[in-house]
């Protein structure tokens, strides 16, 4: 193989100034913001001022002000499915799926801002509904993906669909008791969620 020429591997300048901040350092600036003023109060030019960052750099960051709160939610998507994939075959597909979704939720105690302070500001905020459908719909849909797998069907046959909506459920009903509830334990909550459920079912019948 022939060696490149200098042409080929000179690599172009930098455009534009060096980044001065990470993607942590700008959602905490949004949080303290949106703790301060509110939530449709805050501007993505008041973030971007806060952050130190030009506005330009913000919006290539993140579309909407609505993007902040959820992080990097490509990411923990791609995190959900490698959950997913790295369940046994052998295991029943709700222990699979809830197992994943227990693991999806476990967060760093330590991060800034804290998954509770997150999630209390989307579940909280009504101004965010309408942009938290469509997280959700994502979210559905990596479980959908996988139930088809598993069973053989198509992701939108009914009963891919209805374990997305119900782990989606699950979830919610334990993330409203944490957030009322300081002590509480997200984790335990989501398992208690699905054994009180099954529970439920199984009177029903």
């Amino acid at each position: 193989m022939a060696s490149p020429t200098r042409r080929q591997i000179r690599r172009p300048p930098t455009v534009g100034r060096p980044e001065a901040t990470s993607l942590g350092d700008i959602e905490q600036a949004a949080f303290r913001l949106f703790a301060e003023r509110g939530f449709d109060k805050t501007t993505m030019d008041a973030i971007a001022a806060e952050a130190g960052v030009a506005r330009r750099t913000l919006f290539r960051y993140y579309r909407s002000k609505n993007d902040i709160p959820w992080g990097r939610f490509d990411l923990t998507l791609d995190h959900f499915r490698a959950l997913l994939a790295a369940a046994p075959v052998d295991l029943p597909l709700f222990e699979a799926v809830h197992g994943a979704v227990v693991e999806f939720n476990r967060f760093d105690p330590t991060a800034a801002p804290t998954h509770r302070e997150r999630m209390a500001l989307i579940l909280g905020t009504p101004a965010l509904e309408a942009h938290s459908v469509l997280r959700y719909g994502e979210w559905r849909a990596v479980i959908a993906e996988y139930v088809a797998g598993r069973t053989g069907v198509a992701p939108t046959d009914l009963l891919p669909q209805t374990v997305g909506h119900v782990s989606l459920a699950l979830s919610l009903a334990a993330y409203e008791r944490w957030l009322g509830d300081p002590g509480a334990d997200l984790l335990q909550l989501l398992s208690s969620a699905m054994t009180e459920l099954r529970a439920y079912l199984g009177r029903a019948s």
